[in-house]
């Protein structure tokens, strides 16, 4: 039976999502059993309502995006006690920034753009799968 994991990727931008997804083509696999599947949303609101009806195996939040930000997403799930591990990509990775997606449960916050080699060994770390 395949386990399907999902990992969504959320972010208003569609060259920054494309981006990410060529980034971990390697770590989706090519084995049906341990393939991940990418769910993508270009808006905050979006991506919550995705998290809401099927929580993925990880989330990638963009930090500013219309409807809601990944912060609060962060928020909104730390609220409702949803446990989806999350990393928050911002082009403003301030640290007070950084701090705050802390502090509501980010597992890391990147700065765009983001260094490829950072993105996979924190999303592989999420994931809790070993670099090849």
């Amino acid at each position: 039976m395949s386990t399907l994991r999902r990992i969504l990727i959320a972010d208003d931008d569609r060259e920054c999502r494309a981006c990410v997804i060529e980034l971990l083509g390697d770590l989706l696999g090519s084995d049906p059993n341990q393939r991940f599947e990418i769910v993508q949303a270009e808006n905050g609101e979006e991506a919550l309502t995705i998290i809401r009806r099927s929580p993925p195996r990880l989330a990638l939040l963009d930090m500013h995006m219309p409807g809601q930000t990944g912060l609060e997403i962060l928020e909104a799930l730390r609220r409702e006690t949803l446990d989806v591990p999350c990393i928050v990509i911002s082009g403003e990775a301030s640290e007070a920034v950084r701090k705050h997606a802390l502090v509501f449960g980010a597992r890391a916050v990147l700065k765009k753009p983001v260094e490829p080699r950072l993105l996979r060994d924190e999303v592989r770390r999420a994931l809790h799968i070993d670099a090849a």
